[in-house]
């Protein structure tokens, strides 16, 4: 299918491509069908999917596919200074010729359109930073590198390349000139590179970079239809300058039958534009939306319109979207399919704000309008604030348009509100400095005050130091006596400790696991059996609930005799249980229970013994 003629057409094949153009904005109708089935083709095979309707819904339910799917159509091959022989000619031969005719300080700009990763942007910037010197290069080039995927342009930005790409591709003095050393990468120089400008751009919707020198555009053009090459060609002699070149790549032909270009070089397929005196820019392909076709040269409102900085748009007599430039698809979302609907059919004509009604106000008032403030949620997440100027287009003293345009004032909006809050903040301040100042005057007269019962307090200070005095001599009389206390408190803690160590030696010798349970059933004793056997130290266990405990002992059957023997209902409870000790051994175990008395009356707490079976009690 070599340009897509109508015997060639398939049906599903145009109706995902025109899924694309209405969900994404890439318009590949004027792709060569062959080419581009093939390439779609691959995708849908590599994702498992053998039909056109079904990689639709694929697309559909899986948004990130749309990147692989376009990587794949635009392919991205590019290297740099790729055939060299053609960028040595244009080295030698047309670059001396566009500085020779530029004057001494003119700017000199340049266009690498479809330059995918950015090899022959760079390219292009060597050449001409050899030829002009780099003070120069800094002052009056300018290289536009475009293309119409974003992944290739970030990666373009970077400037990063492996240093064997570069290597082969330049000199060393050249290497060493515009590229810096990064681990195994080289980066072109970074004061070099503010020269170098990317953007998105499509060749079959965008309007084209403007009074260009020197044109790039290798191998690119072989993708699409005789047609759609006759329009980006149309484009490229718009853009180029009286006197500019086109470098085109080995695949390209067309351009020579065109009439629009001169060859200078057939062999290395440079063009020189054809003066043909009034420029005309082919129009869009047919069937393109009116507001997506790119305008032509003579109607410069129309241009302006389309690449101003403020979203605009024009609704007709017919309620029907008449115009909307890229701007202002782009901030609302809107595809290109879009353009030359029902106004009232299009989401943001109701949201975020009410716009039909004061569209009809406008159209029966014959009198501009305003909405302020506009709370926008942006496409790419993150919100924007608007103002929008509705005013009526009149034409033989009847209304047939209203045109929108929207002022982002966001950032305005901030700084405004800063500006009250500051303004609040100030008159708090001054109604606070006010406040303090009387303070400071009664601060004054009680500071006199004080002054004089300081006077008063020194005469009593003087009475007290004497009391202190006095004191002083009883501390010294009662700090004896502490002595001794405390020497008698030392005494009885020595005997405490060695009580404490006698009873752990009891306990440890037990030979059986020893619990004490204060009333609260909190564990006040644990010996060391109990520590081997059950795996848990006495630090981890002290205060811890005993029948909360998740040790191998089960406690359940333990709770009714230790609350009998705690409400004083028994003395001694044996209760037999199969438990499982630290090591995760099954074993036989005796548990007596009892209860701790005191003073002989009510039990303090309980005592849990522990055994296994066989044991002497």
């Amino acid at each position: 299918m070599a340009d897509g003629t109508e015997a060639d057409v398939d049906p599903g094949l145009e109706d995902l491509l025109e899924f694309l153009r209405t969900s994404r904005g890439f318009d590949f109708s004027g792709y060569k069908r062959g080419s581009l089935g093939r390439r779609i083709a691959k995708r849908m095979h590599a994702v498992g999917v053998d039909d056109y309707s079904t990689y639709k819904e694929l697309l559909e339910a899986e948004p990130p596919e749309f990147v692989e799917l376009f990587n794949t159509i635009l392919i991205n091959v590019t290297a740099f200074v790729r055939d060299s022989d053609a960028w040595q000619y244009l080295a030698d031969e047309i670059i001396p010729k566009i500085l020779d005719a530029k004057g001494q300080d003119e700017p000199v700009r340049a266009w690498s359109a479809g330059c995918a990763s950015g090899e022959e942007a760079y390219s292009l910037a060597v050449l001409l930073c050899d030829a002009m010197g780099e003070d120069g290069f800094r002052e009056r080039f300018k290289v536009y590198g475009t293309d119409a995927d974003e992944e290739a342009l970030a990666a373009a930005r970077l400037g990063r390349y492996p240093a064997s790409a570069v290597k082969e591709a330049f000199n060393n003095e050249q290497v060493e000139r515009y590229f810096e050393s990064d681990g195994d990468d080289m980066v072109f120089r970074k004061d070099l590179r503010r020269a170098v400008i990317f953007g998105r751009h499509d060749l079959l919707q965008d309007a084209p970079i403007s009074r260009v020198d020197l044109l790039a555009c290798r191998n690119t053009l072989m993708y699409f239809n005789s047609e759609t090459q006759r329009q980006i060609l149309s484009d490229f002699h718009f853009a180029l300058s009286d006197g500019g070149y086109l470098f085109l790549g080995k695949s390209e032909a067309l351009v020579s039958r065109t009439g629009l270009f001169v060859p200078v070089d057939q062999k290395r397929h440079i063009f020189m534009k054809e003066r043909t005196g009034r420029v005309v820019r082919q129009p869009a392909p047919h069937g393109a939306p009116r507001a997506a076709r790119i305008p032509v040269a003579e109607d410069l409102a129309d241009l302006t319109f389309e690449n101003a900085p403020i979203a605009q748009i024009v609704v007709d007599r017919a309620g029907l979207l008449a115009l909307a430039n890229r701007h202002a698809r782009t901030l609302f979302g809107l595809g290109i399919n879009q353009v030359g609907r029902p106004f009232k059919d299009l989401e943001f004509s109701y949201r975020p704000v009410e716009l039909r009604s004061r569209i009809d106000q406008v159209f029966n008032e014959r009198r501009a309008t305003t909405v302020n403030d506009i709370q926008l949620t942006l496409p790419g997440g993150g919100v924007e604030f608007l103002d929008s100027y509705l005013l009526p287009l009149i034409t033989d003293s009847e209304v047939s348009a209203v045109a929108l345009a929207f002022l982002e004032v966001g950032r305005y909006k901030v700084l405004r509100e800063e500006l009250e809050r500051a303004q609040r903040e100030l008159e708090a301040a001054y109604e606070e400095l006010q406040s303090t100042n009387e303070e400071l005057e009664t601060t004054n007269e009680e500071l006199q005050s004080t002054n004089e019962e300081l006077e008063t307090t020194n005469e009593e200070l003087h009475s007290t130091n004497e009391e202190l005095e006095t004191m002083n001599e009883e501390l010294q009389s009662t700090n004896g006596e502490l002595e001794a206390t405390n020497n008698e408190l030392r005494q009885r803690s020595l005997d405490l400790d060695e009580a404490n160590i006698y009873l752990e030696a009891i306990l440890g010798s037990l030979g059986s696991g020893v619990v004490v349970l204060n009333r609260q059933l909190a564990v006040r004793v644990w010996n060391r059996v109990s520590e081997d056997l059950w795996g848990l130290r006495a630090d981890e266990v002290e205060g811890q609930h005993f029948l909360n405990l998740d040790i191998g002992l089960p406690v359940d059957p333990l709770s009714q005799p230790i609350r009998a023997a705690l409400n004083g209902e028994t003395e001694i409870v044996d209760v037999p249980l199969h438990a499982v000790n630290r090591r995760g051994r099954a074993i036989e175990v005796s548990v007596r229970v009892a209860p701790l008395r005191g003073d002989g009356k009510a039990p303090d707490g309980v005592i849990v013994v522990v055994r296994s079976a066989g044991e002497p009690t």
